[in-house]
């Protein structure tokens, strides 16, 4: 017999994304542009200080937000790079990957009944946090706006009940983002509505036309910011993401942060401070990289005629079927992976009109891109 568990936890399903990868995953050979894993090395000054660290013996505890060192290397990057001005001591906490920092925020900040704005397409991430603060999630349709939330769009939406709007950006999954000019704006619009914005930002050293502007900038007092290095460094198994947000917040973020996880591992945080420290160029190579294969997919994917909105950032394509494909994209992307050896997400894991996109992660080497979109050519070229 089973005793009762949190009613809650029912309503909660493991990532469509993880699902579907695993699912797939036991084909032979197959080639995954599935998950957001960079296929770079973390960079060898990197490791050398975490293994140093080991020498070192420096395995216990940290202090709950992280050592000192650690956030103030990360306060310093951070406004070196984006004008963020937080106190280490204060308004940075060293999070267990930019995954927990998002439970936190949103734990922190949620009661009962309150409404979180999210935009669709929108990563799933978000969905089980909200839900268990027993909140409601309320989804905002970007498919017509080229993937970008607009103050009109807010202006439709929001409500007595809403609390928190949550934007990635470069978003996951349609890799789009906002321009300095557009961010005023959108901030202009929070700051009069009088919420909380949630900023995942764990994107932002990928971007391909202009630098990142965080609205953080903006409305500090709402913004709750969330990074981190699992993207920028290709880091995503040392888990260290990076909470910012004013002491206000912060306070009640390090209550739940100790009895969730105590603190994040002291070897990685020493392995982050050197990334902070003397990483601040590491990501140019990768992000160059990326830029290329971006580059490289997109004209074919338009060959093909899949509607392509292009990404400004991260490294994924968020792209629609054609017309003449009628099945939806689960299948299409089952049939894919059976008879081409190739995997990709169908848009239902991040929509909730996702039976018609298809995600396509192109963190993954120009070998297996090539031959990829050979296979993908192959699959379209058999709808005729």
């Amino acid at each position: 017999m089973v005793l009762p568990l949190n009613r809650l936890v029912d309503d909660i399903e493991i990532s469509g994304i993880r699902q579907f990868s695993e699912k797939v995953g036991i084909i032979p050979n197959i080639i995954p542009l599935t998950l957001g894993a960079p296929d770079f090395p973390t960079p060898d000054h990197i490791k050398t200080a975490a293994k140093a660290a080991i020498d070192n013996n420096i395995t216990n505890y940290t202090p709950n937000a992280g050592f000192l060192s650690t956030r103030q290397a990360a306060a310093t990057y951070f406004k070196k790079k984006y004008s963020l001005d937080y106190d280490p001591l204060s308004e940075v906490v060293i999070t267990v990957g930019a995954t927990e920092a998002i439970s936190l925020a949103l734990s922190t900040v949620l009661n009962p009944g309150d409404e979180v704005l999210v935009p669709d397409p929108l990563y799933p991430g978000y969905t089980a946090p909200i839900h268990l603060a027993g909140a409601e999630m309320v989804v905002m349709d970007t498919t017509v706006t080229e993937f970008k939330v607009t103050p009109a769009m807010l202006d439709n939406y929001v409500t007595e009940k809403t609390k928190v709007l949550i934007l990635a950006y470069p978003c996951n999954p349609t890799g789009v983002t906002y321009t300095k000019e557009e961010a005023i704006v959108l901030a202009a619009k929070i700051k009069e509505l009088g919420i909380y914005l949630i900023a995942d930002e764990i994107y932002s050293e990928l971007t391909y036309g202009e630098e990142h502007y965080s609205l953080a900038r903006e409305i500090r007092e709402q913004t709750i910011v969330l990074n981190g290095l699992s993207k920028s460094h290709a880091m995503t198994g040392w888990r260290i993401g990076v909470l910012m947000a004013p002491e206000s917040i912060v306070r009640h973020v390090l209550k739940i942060h100790q009895v969730t996880t105590t603190c994040a591992t002291s070897i990685s945080q020493i392995a982050a401070e050197e990334a902070f420290s003397n990483g601040f160029n590491d990501s140019l190579e990768m992000r160059e990289a990326y830029r290329q294969r971006r580059d490289y997919v997109q004209p074919l994917l338009e060959e093909m005629g899949f509607d392509v909105i292009s990404p400004d950032g991260a490294f994924y394509f968020f792209i629609k079927l054609p017309e003449y494909v009628k099945e939806n994209s689960y299948d299409f992307a089952v049939a894919f992976a059976e008879q081409y050896q190739v995997a990709i997400i169908p848009g239902d894991s991040f929509s909730q009109k996702g039976d018609r996109y298809l995600r396509i992660s192109y963190a993954a080497s120009m070998e297996h891109l090539k031959i990829a979109m050979e296979r993908l050519k192959q699959m379209m070229a058999s709808y005729h």
